[in-house]
C-alpha cells in the first residue's frame, strides 16, 4: 500500500452522508457481490435508523488505486458536536457535503468552521442535484462565501467540488452531465487530500474514543502522531501522573 488518507464526511442532517458513504463501500468492493449488507450500514444502532442521523462517529477502510482510505463518518446534527470535534482531529481533510436545494445550513457552519481553524484541506460534494427546482451553483457560491466568512485561508478557498446523487450512485465534475459511477469523488480524494506523516521521534498518539470487543478487550482509537507502531508490538500507557 503506498499511501494513506483520511477523510471525515461532515454535513448537515438527511444531506446524504451516511447513503454516500455506504456506495463507496460498494464501490471499493468491501463486500460480495453475493453479500447481504442492507442500506445505510454505517447507522447500524436502532436509534440512529429510527432518527436516521449518525449519532456516534464510525470509521472504515476502503483502497482505491493501491490507496488506503480511512473514512469517518461524523455526527451532522446539532446534539452530537463535542464527537465531531473529536474526529476532526484524526482527518487530513474533509469532504464537506451540502444538499443541492437548501445549501449550507447551520451545522453545515458549526463544522465546516471547527475544520477550517484545524487546517483541514476542505473538499466540497454538492448532492442530491436530480432535487426539482435545486441550484447547484448556486449552492456552490454560498458554500464559497461561507468558508470566505469564517476565515478559510486563500489555499482553503481554492477547493475542488463535485456534483451528484449519492441515492442514484453517480457523482460528476458537471452536474448537467450524469455519469455511472462514484469515481470522479474518488480521484477528488486522491488528488487533494493530503497524506499525513508522523514527525520522527518518540511514540505519540491522540487517542480519540475508545471501544470494545469480546475478543480483544478494550480498543483504543486514535491518530499515531509521532513515532511508529507495528501490529503486535506491546506498548505502555502513560497517565499524567506517571
Amino acid at each position: 500500500m503506498s499511501t494513506t488518507k483520511n477523510i471525515a464526511i461532515i454535513a448537515h442532517v438527511d444531506h446524504g452522508k451516511t447513503t454516500l458513504v455506504d456506495k463507496i463501500l460498494h464501490y471499493c468492493q468491501l463486500f460480495r457481490e453475493n453479500e447481504k449488507t442492507g442500506d445505510l450500514i454505517l447507522d447500524n444502532n436502532d436509534l440512529e435508523r429510527e432518527r436516521g442521523i449518525t449519532i456516534v462517529s464510525k470509521n472504515v477502510s476502503v483502497t482505491y488505486k493501491d490507496t488506503k482510505i480511512n473514512i469517518i463518518d461524523t455526527p451532522g446534527h446539532a446534539d452530537f458536536g463535542g464527537e465531531v470535534e473529536r474526529v476532526l482531529n484524526m482527518a487530513d481533510g474533509v469532504l464537506l457535503l451540502v444538499d443541492a436545494f437548501e445549501g449550507p445550513m447551520p451545522q453545515t457552519r458549526f463544522v465546516l468552521q471547527k475544520a477550517l481553524s484545524l487546517g483541514l484541506k476542505p473538499c466540497v460534494v454538492i448532492n442530491k442535484v436530480d432535487k426539482e427546482n435545486c441550484t447547484p451553483e448556486e449552492v456552490h457560491e454560498k458554500v464559497f462565501d461561507l468558508m470566505y466568512e469564517l476565515g478559510a485561508e486563500e489555499w482553503q478557498l481554492d477547493f475542488p467540488v463535485v456534483y451528484g446523487s449519492a441515492k442514484h450512485n453517480w457523482m460528476s465534475e458537471d452536474w448537467k452531465k450524469p455519469t455511472e459511477t462514484i469515481e470522479p469523488l474518488l480521484e477528488m480524494v486522491l488528488e487533494h487530500i493530503p497524506e499525513f506523516k508522523p514527525a520522527e521521534g518518540n511514540t505519540q498518539m491522540l487517542i480519540t474514543s475508545l471501544d470494545y470487543s469480546s475478543f480483544t478487550g478494550r480498543i483504543a482509537i486514535g491518530r499515531l502522531q509521532r513515532g511508529s507502531l507495528k501490529e503486535g508490538q506491546p506498548i505502555i500507557l502513560v497517565k499524567r501522573d506517571g
